[in-house]
């Protein structure tokens, strides 16, 4: 299957440079999927046997609330993706490290800031009412909620080496540090499961936002002090003067990911409400599986988005075509493969999960469709990310923002199922096939103007 994936790019310029480096990215990052997707199908059932259905999904519920608050790096990490990626490309080593320095001057503010007041308003706070839960008492609610929300925003400032590695076209460094962090966490709570340490929420959330954080600071520790040595942020490279054009982009991204974390974290609260926090375990369930040709066609976009980038600096326009043609190629194939997920889900969910969750057809179908339309999405998406004409994207996001929850209540009744919450999103992003690919080749055709250039 790697040699398959491999052998699409063998058209794309196989003697330049860039193309050599996305072959490498792309066979060290299946090598490490795998293992993280293997870590990721074993901890679905381990997690529903060291706690239980219902207190797995209140974890699933309030770790999809934590997210929202990734809004608040207002897209400066992709925004430094991108600017850093230009910099090295005009050899500017001095601007890249003030891009740096910068960036994590900035996050560091923004995301100190919302810990202390996290801290100050979370005594006040009902999560009971919020998680749908009255098996937990308030006290224990507050300390996970005040200890696992710390970590979890600590992380986001470590995190920021990985988007370094990604500007230096090497993803699969980025990624292997998730996965590392996903099989401490595993190897801590089996060791915990094995010494019946089971239905602790504390000592979970502690596992498996803090042991992620540990591997990221020790990234970065090794980075700064090794390859990117030269790149290490300094105080006295931080240059607020950059603020602007780190945000310019960065906005733009920002709203976009506040539809990404919307269209999934929101999913969970309205399963929570309109169900029960048992069903956000079965819809969990089926979109681990669904999302794995996507976590696999990953593999394949992870270096794409800054080679792009590069590629549209220097007018490759003839390696951009190229590279989007095998893409196409690939979302067939990969849709292909999707289909015949479908076909053998019910056997794969006995296999893997037993007796403890039934998953129904209609939720795997509605997951299998979202699946589809990701692959075939993702080639466009990280052209236009990498190229920066995002403005029209971010237009899109708001209807978006505006019809999500409406429309997913409503197939929900109507489907009296979490199949309608899928369904909706599979809605939503269908309208991306048409624009997103309309776009892409208006731009790498010259043939952009007006919105479609910004």
């Amino acid at each position: 299957m790697l040699y398959t994936f491999l052998n699409f790019f063998k058209n794309i310029g196989a003697e330049s440079q860039r193309s050599l480096i996305i072959k490498k990215q792309i066979l060290f990052s299946f090598l490490i999927k795998i293992i993280s997707v293997f870590i990721g199908l074993l901890m679905v059932p381990l997690l529903i046997d060291f706690l239980d259905k219902e207190r797995y999904g209140v974890w699933l519920t309030m770790s999809s609330i934590f997210t929202w608050f990734s809004f608040f790096d207002i897209g400066i990490g992709n925004g430094m993706r991108n600017n850093l990626t230009k910099a090295l490309a005009a050899n500017n080593k001095t601007l890249a490290k003030e891009y740096v320095s910068t960036t994590f001057a900035i996050v560091s503010i923004i995301f100190g800031s919302l810990l202390l007041l996290f801290q100050l308003f979370n005594p006040f706070v009902d999560w009971k009412y919020i998680l749908n839960i009255s098996s937990i008492n308030d006290f224990d609610l507050y300390l996970l909620t005040s200890v696992v929300f710390s970590l979890f925003l600590l992380r986001f400032i470590f995190q920021l080496t990985g988007v370094v590695y990604i500007a230096n076209q090497k993803p699969s460094i980025n990624n292997a540090l998730i996965t590392f962090g996903s099989l401490l966490s595993f190897l801590i709570i089996t060791l915990l499961y094995q010494f019946n340490r089971t239905g602790d929420l504390l000592i979970l959330g502690i596992v498996l936002t803090g042991a992620p954080l540990l591997v990221l600071v020790g990234g970065t520790y090794f980075a700064f002090l090794g390859e990117f040595k030269f790149l290490k942020p300094s105080l006295a490279f931080v240059k607020f003067k950059h603020t602007k054009v780190l945000l310019n982009l960065g906005l733009q991204f920002f709203v976009i990911q506040i539809a990404a974390i919307l269209l999934f974290s929101t999913a969970n609260i309205l399963i929570t409400h309109l169900f029960n926090p048992s069903e956000v375990v079965v819809y969990s369930s089926a979109l681990t599986y669904y999302q794995l040709p996507i976590m696999v066609f990953s593999i394949i976009m992870s270096p794409i988005w800054s080679a792009v980038t590069d590629a549209y600096a220097k007018e490759d326009f003839d390696w951009l075509k190229s590279t989007l043609k095998n893409l196409n190629k690939l979302s067939l194939f990969f849709a292909f493969g999707i289909i015949i997920m479908l076909f053998i889900s019910q056997y794969v969910f006995k296999l893997w999960l037993g007796e403890r969750i039934v998953i129904p057809t209609m939720l795997s179908i509605s997951m299998a469709l979202f699946s589809i339309i990701n692959v075939f999405l993702a080639p466009y998406t990280a052209f236009i990310n990498g190229i920066g004409k995002i403005k029209f994207s971010m237009y899109m996001v708001f209807l978006t923002l505006f019809f999500y929850v409406p429309l997913a209540y409503l197939f929900s009744r109507w489907t009296s199922s979490s199949a309608g919450i899928m369904f909706a999103t599979c809605l939503l992003n269908i309208v991306g096939l048409y624009f997103q690919p309309l776009q892409v080749n208006k731009i790498i055709n010259n043939n952009a103007h007006g919105i479609w250039n910004k």
